[in-house]
């Protein structure tokens, strides 16, 4: 380490420090009948003790700097990733992958570290600093590996990355496209068997993640056969001890891809897991990818939406349908004459120019249940707005957007298209809108846009109302599809304004928050809620939580507290159907709370076995590297050394410092001053 000296004041100065020294040395030494007999040595060594360290305190505080250079050496760096999934061991050579092969990649590391720095990786799903390969991994994403390197070595000395891998991906990104700061070549070692074995699989199910109590739902199920021309395999679905349904399929062609489309009865509440077969071809390489399951939580019932009219009309066509679009949502119509049905079974009630004397009114403000009216609003009705008509006249209004709604958002499709939706009437009067109403539409008569409201929402707790004062909405819909071909904009409209009337809050005061579906190589994951009696956020009570699967073993959790909430981790389970109860004492009340959630194996390894050296090739080509083979791990070594670009690096790091702030500074002049002192003290003179 070298140093050098800093001075930022004219040289003069070191003078005035030296005579400093003098000075102060002479004042105390010069004459001082103390000294009379003291050796003339001694006399002189304290002088210039004292004249060092008050000229070096003097200096000091001129405030000079140090700097100091080091220089340091830095190997270049080896990054060596490997692949660690599944469809590595899923050759004909697996046993060679994971015995002959990895003893000679441990060789191929114990040779490069004698002159490089060696850095070893996993990646599969993930990215590990790992030494230790087990091929086990669910997924496999190379272009997060290169993401991952890039963040943790750029600006380091990189001399190559060598990348061992079968070439197959199937999360993230191509590799291909991948690009880094560091210039340095990628080598690839190609693994596993670019052969087109004999292979019978599932490529995929297609399949909505939920159904409904008594209805049926599709399955999309996709097979695949390589190389089995002239074979036939059996195709059947169960659901536990259950065949759903058989089918034979005979495999025309070597590459053959046949997809099969069935409707399934959902019998069931909660998750049902069912189990997809084919009957194994011999000569096949692998009956692995020859089974799925698949999950689909069947939930009870819809929500159910109550249309009552005051008489036929051809809105409420466009509204039953606009809404059952949405599968979440069943809708019953009745006249408002004949309805008497309990109100407690809906989610919401639409009225349709039901008149305000009918007791329908009374019953809907008895019974404190959301309601989205069309037509003059009635007295009563915490609507927002208040129309005083002046006898049966109407107005053709358009409907004219505001931006600001805040209650949910619209599509910029939608927004385009009110600028052209057809008139629609509306009662000609004086319009009063109160200060908690939020307009959606505006009446716009001609050019001129007015502040007279054609469509608002009213929050009001849990009696949220909405008012559609126009009458044609029917217009709107038949327009919708004959600019679109379709009614999406219309029903978007519509099951938008549904979804936000007929949400209810959740006034609990234990919420468990998590996923109804998982893969089997993610973690489970779970958030609480906790609320006093103020209904205030507070985590000071335990929240405990049991996982039972099918077999009825039991895993207990609690939960960790957050800032105001809880969070459970419980880890990675087999795959399966699971349920949970969870559990939390606020003061002298138990609260509990009861799901159910499920697991699917992850079996994507499994589809494509054929690996693409093909991109291997290129991937190195690109970053000037070259591509190996697993008997060819020895020509590594010479590749590496052959080239100029991978050698050592010196880098200099200059610091600058204060000179007050050296310790050793400090102590040398301490030493300096108590030696002198100590002196002194024995002479007497102190």
């Amino acid at each position: 380490m070298l140093f050098s000296l800093t001075f930022n004041y004219p040289l003069g100065f070191l003078l005035f420090c030296v005579l400093t020294g003098i000075i102060y040395a002479a004042i105390l030494y010069y004459g001082d009948q103390k000294f009379k007999e003291s050796p003339t040595w001694l006399i002189y060594l304290l002088a210039g003790l004292r004249f060092i360290a008050v000229s070096a305190i003097a200096f000091l505080l001129l405030a000079p700097l140090v700097t100091s250079s080091s220089k340091t050496t830095e190997k270049p760096i080896i990054l060596l990733a490997q692949d660690n999934s599944e469809s590595i061991r899923n050759t004909k050579d697996s046993t060679f992958y994971t015995n002959d092969y990895l003893k000679q990649l441990n060789e191929l590391i114990d040779k490069l570290g004698d002159k490089y720095e060696v850095r070893t990786y996993s990646f599969g799903d993930k990215v590990n600093n790992q030494s230790t390969f087990k091929f086990n991994e669910k997924q496999t994403d190379i272009s997060s590996l290169f993401e991952e390197l890039e963040n943790r070595y750029s600006g380091r000395n990189i001399g190559a990355i060598i990348l061992a891998s079968d070439g197959l991906y199937n999360k993230g990104y191509n590799p291909e496209y991948t690009s880094f700061s560091f210039k340095a070549p990628v080598y690839t070692i190609a693994l596993g068997d670019t052969t087109i074995k004999r292979d019978l699989l599932i490529a995929n199910i297609v399949h909505n993640r939920f159904a409904y109590l008594g209805n049926k739902f599709p399955v999309q199920i996709i097979v695949n056969a390589r190389q089995l021309k002239g074979s036939s395999t059996h195709l059947s679905v169960n659901k536990k001890e259950e065949v759903l349904y058989t089918r034979n399929i005979d495999i025309t062609n070597n590459n053959f891809n046949t997809s099969i489309t069935l409707l399934l009865d959902a019998k069931e509440t909660g998750i049902q897991r069912y189990h997809i077969q084919l009957s194994s071809v011999p000569g096949e390489s692998t009956n692995t990818n020859n089974e799925q399951d698949f999950f689909i939580d069947v939930r009870d019932a819809r929500e159910k939406i109550a249309l009552v009219a005051n008489a036929p009309h051809p809105d409420i066509a466009a509204i039953k349908d606009a809404i059952e679009s949405n599968q979440n949502y069943e809708v019953e119509t009745f006249l408002a004459d004949n309805f008497n049905q309990p109100l407690k079974k809906y989610s919401l009630v639409i009225l349709h120019q039901v008149s305000t004397t009918n007791k329908i009114i009374t019953t809907i403000k008895n019974a404190e249940i959301p309601v989205w009216f069309i037509g003059l609003p009635p007295p009563g009705l915490p609507m927002g707005v208040s129309i005083s008509a002046l006898g049966n006249k109407t107005n053709d209004v358009e409907a004219a957007f505001l931006p600001s709604f805040p209650l949910f958002t619209i599509s910029k499709e939608l927004r385009d298209f009110m600028r052209n939706m057809p008139s629609v009437q509306c009662p000609f009067g004086t319009y009063k809108t109160g200060a908690s109403a939020n307009v959606l539409l505006y009446q716009k008569i001609g050019v001129v846009e007015t502040q007279n409201p054609l469509f608002t929402f009213n929050p009001n707790g849990e009696e949220k109302t909405g008012l559609f004062i126009g009458d044609g909405l029917w217009k709107w819909r038949l327009r919708d599809y004959a600019e679109h071909a379709s009614h999406n904009l219309f029903n978007e409209l519509v099951t938008k304004s549904v979804q936000y009337l007929s949400t209810k809050a959740d006034k609990s005061f234990f919420r468990i928050l998590h996923k109804n579906d998982f893969y089997e190589n993610e973690t489970i994951e779970f958030d609480a809620e906790v609320y006093n009696a103020s209904y205030e956020l507070i985590n000071g009570p335990d929240v405990e939580l049991t996982i039972s699967n099918n077999a009825d073993k039991k895993f207990p959790f609690t939960f960790s507290k957050t800032s105001n909430a809880y969070h459970l981790n419980a880890g990675m389970l087999p795959a399966g159907q699971y349920k949970f109860e969870a559990k939390v004492k606020v003061g002298d009340k138990q609260y509990r709370q009861q799901g159910e959630f499920s697991i699917s194996p992850l079996q994507v390894e499994a589809i494509n076995t054929i690996a693409d050296h093909h991109l291997l090739f290129n991937l190195a080509k690109k970053h000037g590297g070259k591509m190996v083979y697993p008997n060819e791990l020895d020509k590594l070594t010479t590749l590496l050394q052959q080239r100029e670009d991978i050698k050592t690096v010196v880098y200099t790091e200059k610091k600058l410092n204060d000179l007050i702030n050296l310790k050793k500074l400090f102590f040398i002049l301490l030493a300096f001053l108590s030696f002198e002192w100590f002196i002194r003290k024995q002479l007497g003179a102190y």
